[in-house]
């Protein structure tokens, strides 16, 4: 199976990258052919909501979201790893959902989306949002379900999703599961 793990944290080791690289080990030791992509040191602008891309297909900014578009389209599932800021997911993944517009109308391989989110918050309810911004997105492509997340909850410091073995192992075996 074609997986596609989408890092949207800009920070270096961050708790959530940290664990979609655990997916990342699972769904290889699985067997799947994975790609990794992370969003840090990618030119993602704003979508400026023109709609050309309803009938041309391609969205008319010149960034880099044009390739990681392809990668989306091609993927049969897809991992979204973000962390939680404000009870929401990052800006960085919801400006990536907004610009994967010009997928609406073709001929898209996705079917499974999960989401790896990590929150300081140690509430599970921390994650009902951005898991409910993700269910928004995939409702407008009939053939894709949100199949589930890993909740990091109560993970806050640098590199802290280390010492949370459970939520590790949870990660790890999302991957290996897919």
């Amino acid at each position: 199976m074609k997986v596609l793990i989408i890092s949207t944290s800009l920070r270096t080791n961050s708790n959530s990258d940290i664990l979609a690289r655990q997916c990342e080990k699972g769904a290889i030791e699985a067997g799947h052919e994975v790609e990794y992509v992370s969003l840090k040191g990618k030119r993602i602008e704003y979508c400026i909501g023109c709609l050309s891309c309803i009938k041309s297909g391609h969205c008319v900014l010149k960034d880099d979201v044009a390739d990681i578009m392809e990668r989306v389209r091609q993927a049969e599932v897809i991992v979204y790893a973000t962390p939680i800021y404000y009870y929401e997911m990052c800006g960085q993944m919801k400006t990536l959902l907004d610009r994967l517009n010009p997928l609406y109308a073709s001929e898209y391989a996705f079917r499974d989306i999960y989401m790896i989110a990590t929150a300081a918050e140690d509430d599970k309810s921390a994650f009902d949002k951005a898991y409910n911004g993700l269910q928004g997105w995939v409702d407008c492509f009939e053939k894709a379900t949100v199949k589930g997340i890993v909740a990091g909850a109560g993970i806050n410091d640098a590199k802290d999703a280390l010492n949370h073995k459970e939520i590790m192992y949870r990660a790890y075996e999302l991957g290996k599961n897919l």
